[in-house]
């Protein structure tokens, strides 16, 4: 397994003969040393070390190799224009949820692009993920750079900041208190190098408002605001790529009259609070799915009926509002038979988590006496989210992703791992596939250029150097 380093002298003697500190800039000396052996080490060092120094010296040699090695941190932001443009088409681009494992997922879907010549794919995390997988903005964004790196890529690396979500009950008791909490995790996310972020203030939509755009004000209104700020935090001349959403995922299907209430307000307001500034690239809507999918009594999951004439006419709507097209959340529980669909009807984007999270732990290289010990732990520490009716199937379906953070370590040192990601390898080949992103690689090009973006070095690590 790689090393987590105990100290930055630990972390430095490790680092040898792949790369040096050198007049407080990162020297690769090493590219296929760096790539083979010192990305997996810098990464469980960054992730595991109990000494915060050496973690944010970790996190400092992967960016600045991120840079020097050509997998720096993009914007999908141009692509969109162009698709809204008509420019191209025909694709959608998956965005996936690393929950566990993030480091090796990360490098598995990589290898996969590198091997199929895809460049269209998002690697993202939700707010809500943050928290129960134990990855801040930093932590993950420094788990996906390397391992990008650690496939041998040497293209744009978008990395998405999923469902940055106001919570309503909060929102409703102190607006401004819940609204500071995701001007935050949007200032954490572009600190960390995320170059696009979805805002999901589609949970203030107010139905029992007498017209569409009364019930979308505070959705749109919060949304606008804070794209404003993220465009004040621009500071690399890139457009951060932003997400709105319509329709609270497994609520009510989305429709064209809501779609133009809510883009028809959001750029009201967007342009009085920032003229001239850039508004959505796309916009998330509800056609019939559920994150996660609706667990059946004997464990299974409940079949999705997803409405893609739905779909297709709100992606309409959108790019003639020059936006790239609508997002579909909660399909990678969708059966595989469905996804050459959204290429078809021009799906913008699809958003894919807890596919791979039941890939890991329903695999048959799962280790049983693990997954024993997890729903033990699950009964005990989840019992608060037990739901009145659930068999203990439907409830340790629900509340497994809860037990990725206290068993993080433990997941990504798995000794039959190899064997689980060479699944989840040939799952996102498949996807690829379907979603008409093979040889996506020289279209990305054309429109995606990384800016280079250098950081200071971080003071232990300068004097340790």
């Amino acid at each position: 397994m790689p090393h987590a380093a105990t100290s930055i002298a630990d972390l430095l003697a490790q680092l040898k003969g792949a790369a040096h500190i050198a007049d407080d800039r990162l020297a690769i000396d090493d590219e296929t040393a760096f790539r083979s052996r010192a990305a997996a080490d810098l990464a469980w060092t960054a992730a595991f070390t109990a000494d915060e120094p050496t973690a944010e010296a970790a996190r400092w040699i992967i960016w600045e190799a991120s840079q020097a090695l050509g997998a720096r941190s993009a914007s999908i932001q141009e692509l969109y224009m162009a698709r809204s443009r008509g420019e191209v088409k025909g694709f959608t681009v998956p965005a996936m949820n690393l929950r566990a494992q993030t480091f090796d997922m990360a490098r598995t879907i990589y290898e996969t692009a590198r091997r199929n010549d895809v460049g269209a794919l998002i690697i993202e995390i939700a707010r809500s993920e943050q928290t129960y997988t134990f990855q801040r903005p930093m932590d993950f964004a420094a788990s996906v750079y390397a391992g990008a790196m650690a496939a041998g890529w040497d293209g744009p690396v978008f990395v998405q900041g999923d469902h940055y979500q106001f919570n309503a009950k909060k929102y409703a008791a102190d607006p401004e208190a819940m609204t500071e909490e995701i001007r935050r995790a949007c200032r954490l996310a572009i600190e960390a190098g995320y170059r696009n972020i979805d805002i999901d203030s589609s949970t203030l939509v107010d139905l029992s408002q007498p017209n569409l755009d009364a019930e979308q004000h505070e959705n749109y209104t919060r949304a606008a605001e804070l794209t404003a700020l993220i465009r004040a935090l621009e500071t690399d001349g890139v457009t951060v790529s932003v997400g709105g959403e319509i329709g609270e995922v497994g609520k009510a299907n989305s429709s064209v009259e809501e779609l133009k209430a809510y883009l028809d307000g959001y750029n009201g307001v967007l342009q009085k609070l920032s003229p001239g500034a850039k508004g959505v690239s796309k916009v998330s809507v509800q056609t019939g799915t559920s994150h996660g999918g609706v667990p059946l009594p004997n464990g299974g999951v409940a079949e999705v009926k997803l409405d893609f004439d739905v779909l297709a006419r709100l992606g309409e709507v959108a790019r003639s509002y020059g936006l790239a097209g609508a997002v579909q959340h909660g399909a990678s529980t969708l059966p595989d038979e469905l996804f050459h669909r959204f290429p078809m009807v021009e799906t913008a984007e699809i958003h894919l988590a807890t596919g791979f999270q039941n890939a890991l732990y329903q695999h048959p290289a799962f280790p049983a006496d693990l997954m024993a010990e997890i729903n033990a732990w699950l009964v005990v520490n989840a019992a608060d989210e037990r739901k009145e009716g659930q068999t203990e199937d439907q409830f340790l379906y629900t509340t497994r992703k809860k037990a990725i953070g206290p068993f993080k370590r433990r997941l990504w040192d798995l000794a039959t791992k190899d064997e689980i990601l060479a699944s989840q390898g040939a799952k996102i080949e498949y996807l690829f596939n379907q979603l008409k992103v093979v040889g996506s690689r020289a279209m990305v090009d054309k429109y995606v250029q990384p800016v280079p973006v250098a950081r200071p070095i971080p003071a232990a690590l300068q004097a340790a150097a």
